[in-house]
C-alpha cells in the first residue's frame, strides 16, 4: 500500500504545475493591508507578529527541522506555531528558487523522531502509516533516524523498508543496523555516508549518527559512536580519496557536548584530528530545544526545537573551493558576518523559554563547547536564525510573495484536513475552558495542566464497586507530554496531551498512615520521563481515503476587489512581542526570528496526587485504595516498605480494566466537566497569553 502510494503521489507531483500562479493577478496599487495571511488547516490560528529582519544568505544555507513527531497538522489551536505541513512544502519550495536566483547553494536537513506527538502520527497502524506520506513531500537533501523510529519492530521495518528508500542515499544511518528479514543478517537501515557535491560545486562528505540509544527493539542495533569512530570504514570516509570542502554530521543527537546524551564531542574531536581544516558543521536533535554550538573556529552545530514549532535557518560564507561556482555573498540579502567566537559571557544556553514548554538544557560556564580552534586562520562567517513555524513567518521570508501558495502545498494542506477527518482526529469530548501548561504555572495554580490532572483522576477514576471507598490516585508527571490548549478538546488533543497506554492499578485497604506517606517520598526521588514502549501502539486498523488530487476553495477577492495598476501592498503588522520562544545560545540572544517575551518557567514535582471518596467531615480514613499507574507499580509497593509497609507485586490488583488509560481520563473528564460551549467552543492564542 505505502509503495504503490508514494508511486502515485511521484506521478501526480510530475504532471500538476509546481509553481504558484503569478499570472493570476494584474499589477496591484498600494493598498495599506493588515497582514492576515490565510491559515491552511480550517480551525488554525493566525499569527500576529511578523520576523525582525530578512535572513542573512551566505554561500551554503540549510533549513533544518528534527522532532516533528507527528505534528505536520501545526499547533491549530497556539497562533505562533499555526503553520502545516503544506504551507512548509510552499515555503521550501519557494527558498530554493530564491537560492537559485541569488546563486548559492540551499540543502534541506531533518534530524529524525517522526513518530509520537500527535494524532496524526498516533492513530494508525503502524504508526506513521498516514504521516509518514505526507512527511515525504519535503525534497530533502539529508534525513536521519530518530529513536522514536526504532522501539516497536514494525516501526523499524517500515522505516527501512519504505521510508529510507523513498529518499535513498540522502537517508544515513552510521551507525545503525537492522536485520534484514530476507536475509537474516544485519545490514544498515540506510546509507553509511554521503558524498555529494551541490548544485554550485561544493563537495560535501556527510554522516548520520544517532545517540546511543539502547531502547531499540531486538531487531536493530545502534553502533556506539566510541566504536564507529574507530571502524575502518568510517576512517577511510574522512579520509575519502575525493577532495571535501565541508563536513556535515547530522544525527538524532544534541550538538552540544555537554548535554548527558550527546556523542558529537566524540564525532567532532575524531574528524578535527584526521581533518584539521576543513569545516564541520553538525545538526542536531533529542533534546528539543532551539541551540547554536561553537566547537571551534570551522566548525559549529545547530538544533531547531521540536513538533513543528520551529524552523532552523543557517547560513556560512568563506569555504574555500576549487569547484565552487556560486555567489559567495549574494547581492541585495544581507550576508553572513559573524566568525565561529562563542560569546564570552560563560552564560550560553542551550535553553529556551518556549512557547509551549520550558525544557531546559543547562550548560557548564564553558558554554559546553570546545572552545578551540583550528591550525589555520578561518575565513568562515556564520549566521543562525530559529524561525516560528507559522505562516506570517514564511510569506515575510518567502521575499514578500503576495501569491504565497504553490498547488503541491496546497494539496498536502488538503490530505492533511482530509486525513485528520478521516482519522476522526477532530472528534470533539469538550471545551477546554482555559489553557492548562506544563511549566508556565506554579504547581497547584489554576492554569497547570498537572493541578488540573488531580482533579480529573478524582473525577473520573473510580472503580464502580469500590466507589465509595476512600483513595489516592497517583501518577507520574512525565506521564503528560504536552501543553493542553484553550479550546477544542478533541480525540486528536487526547494523543498530544498524554499518548501513553499505562493502566491504572491498585492496592486495597492499606493504611493511611502508610498511603499518606508514598507522595512524598516519590516526589525527593528523580524524575522518571515517560518514554513510549512498544505497548503504546496497539492502535486498530483503519480504511483511509487518499484523495489528494483536489485543491480547497481559495478566495483572493479582498486583493481583487483592491488591486490598481503599478502598485504594491504595504503590510501592517502588530509589534508587541507575543509569549514564545527567547533564545540564549552560543551566540547570544538574537537568533530567534520573532521576537517574544519570555514565559515563566516553574519547577513541577515528580508525581501528582488526587484524593477522593474522603469523609465529609474532613478527617482521615484510616484505609484507603492506593490507586497508581502500572508503570510505576514498583516504585509505590518499594515506597510503602520503605516506611513500614509488608508489600510485593504480587499484591497489585487491575483497579480498572486495561483499555482504561493515562490515553482516557482527560477524554472522559472532557465529557463531564467541558461541556459548556460545544460544539463552540471559544479558542485561545497559546501557552504564556492571558485568557
Amino acid at each position: 500500500m505505502r509503495t504503490s502510494y508514494i508511486a502515485s503521489v511521484i506521478a501526480l507531483a510530475q504532471s500538476l504545475p509546481a509553481q504558484a500562479c503569478d499570472n493570476c493577478y494584474g499589477p496591484q496599487n498600494d493598498v495599506v493591508l493588515t497582514r492576515n495571511v490565510r491559515r491552511m488547516q480550517p480551525d488554525a490560528q493566525g499569527a500576529t507578529v511578523q520576523p525582525r529582519a530578512p535572513l542573512e544568505w551566505g554561500q551554503l544555507n540549510f533549513l533544518h527541522t528534527t522532532d516533528t513527531h507527528g505534528w505536520l497538522e501545526g499547533h491549530i489551536k497556539e497562533q505562533n506555531y499555526g503553520a502545516d505541513w503544506g504551507d512548509f512544502v510552499t515555503f521550501s519550495r519557494h527558498m530554493r528558487h530564491m537560492a537559485g536566483n541569488y546563486g548559492v547553494d540551499l540543502l534541506l536537513v531533518d534530524t529524525g523522531d517522526l513518530h509520537d506527538g500527535a494524532g496524526l502520527s498516533d492513530a494508525t497502524s503502524p504508526n506513521g502509516n498516514v504521516s509518514n506520506a505526507i512527511f515525504e513531500n519535503i525534497d530533502y537533501d539529508l534525513l536521519t533516524i530518530g529513536n522514536h523510529e526504532l522501539y516497536v519492530t514494525e516501526i523499524a521495518y517500515e522505516t527501512f523498508s519504505n521510508f529510507s528508500k523513498f529518499y535513498g542515499n540522502k537517508y544515513i544511518t552510521s551507525n545503525v543496523q537492522i536485520i534484514n528479514p530476507a536475509t537474516g543478517q544485519f545490514e544498515y537501515i540506510g546509507s553509511q555516508y554521503r558524498y555529494f557535491t551541490t548544485n554550485h560545486g561544493l563537495r560535501i562528505m556527510a554522516f548520520g549518527v544517532l545517540f546511543d540509544f539502547t531502547g531499540n527493539s531486538n531487531v536493530s542495533k545502534v553502533i556506539k559512536t566510541a566504536d564507529l569512530v574507530k571502524q575502518q570504514w568510517f576512517l577511510n570516509a574522512i579520509n575519502f580519496d575525493r577532495p571535501i570542502d565541508l563536513f556535515v554530521v547530522i544525527g538524532h543527537n544534541p550538538p552540544r557536548p555537554t548535554a548527558s546524551t550527546s556523542t558529537f564531542g566524540t564525532l567532532f574531536k575524531t574528524i578535527r584530528n584526521l581533518r584539521p581544516n576543513i569545516p564541520i558543521q553538525t545538526f542536531g536533535g533529542h533534546t528539543h530545544v532551539r541551540d547554536f554550538v561553537v566547537y571551534d573556529n570551522k566548525a559549529t552545530g545547530l538544533e531547531s526545537g521540536r513538533y513543528c514549532e520551529t524552523l532552523g535557518f543557517l547560513s556560512m560564507s568563506g569555504i574555500n573551493s576549487s569547484t565552487y561556482r556560486g555567489n559567495r555573498n549574494p547581492r541585495g540579502v544581507p550576508n553572513p558576518t559573524r566568525k565561529a567566537v562563542a560569546v564570552p559571557s560563560g552564560t550560553a544556553s542551550a535553553s529556551l523559554s518556549s512557547g509551549t514548554t520550558s525544557v531546559l538544557a543547562s550548560n557548564s560556564s564553558s558554554n559546553g563547547t570546545t572552545n578551540s580552534t583550528t591550525s589555520a586562520t578561518s575565513t568562515l562567517v556564520y549566521s543562525r536564525r530559529y524561525l516560528d513555524w507559522n505562516r506570517l513567518t514564511f510569506a515575510y521570508h518567502a521575499s514578500g510573495s503576495q501569491d504565497f501558495d504553490y498547488h503541491s502545498g496546497l494539496r498536502v494542506s488538503e490530505e492533511i484536513t482530509n486525513e485528520r477527518k478521516a482519522l476522526n482526529l477532530t472528534a470533539l469530548y469538550g471545551c477546554a475552558p482555559a489553557t492548562y501548561c506544563q511549566y508556565c504555572q506554579p504547581f497547584g495554580a489554576p492554569g497547570n495542566i498537572f493541578t488540573l490532572t488531580e482533579v480529573a483522576l478524582a473525577t473520573v477514576v473510580v472503580n464502580s464497586s469500590r466507589a465509595n471507598n476512600p483513595r489516592l490516585i497517583i501518577i507520574n508527571t512525565g506521564s503528560i507530554r504536552f501543553d493542553l490548549v484553550k479550546g477544542p478538546f478533541t480525540y486528536d488533543d487526547s494523543f498530544i496531551v498524554s499518548p501513553f497506554d499505562d493502566s491504572f492499578q491498585f492496592l486495597p485497604d492499606v493504611p493511611y498512615s502508610l498511603a499518606s506517606q508514598v507522595i512524598g517520598i516519590r516526589n525527593a526521588g528523580a524524575f522518571e520521563k515517560r518514554e513510549l514502549t512498544a505497548d503504546d501502539f496497539d492502535f486498530p486498523q483503519l480504511t483511509l481515503d487518499r484523495d489528494i488530487c483536489r485543491d480547497p476553495p481559495i478566495s483572493h477577492d479582498h486583493l481583487q476587489s483592491r488591486s490598481f495598476a503599478g502598485g504594491r501592498v504595504v503590510r501592517r503588522q502588530n509589534t508587541a512581542p507575543t509569549p514564545g520562544y527567547t533564545t540564549k545560545d552560543d551566540f547570544g540572544t538574537d537568533g530567534d526570528d520573532t521576537p517574544h517575551s519570555a514565559i515563566p518557567n516553574f519547577r513541577q514535582p515528580n508525581n501528582v496526587q488526587a484524593n477522593a471518596s474522603f469523609p465529609a467531615d474532613g478527617s482521615k480514613p484510616e484505609k484507603v485504595d492506593l490507586v497508581f499507574l502500572d508503570f510505576i507499580a514498583k516504585d509505590i509497593v518499594s515506597a510503602l516498605n520503605s516506611v513500614g509497609g509488608k508489600y510485593t507485586t504480587g499484591n497489585v490488583q487491575q483497579y480498572l480494566p486495561k483499555s482504561f488509560t493515562t490515553n482516557s481520563y482527560l477524554p472522559a473528564y472532557a465529557k463531564v466537566a467541558w461541556q459548556a460551549g460545544v460544539p463552540n467552543c471559544p479558542v485561545g492564542q497559546g501557552v504564556g497569553f492571558s485568557s
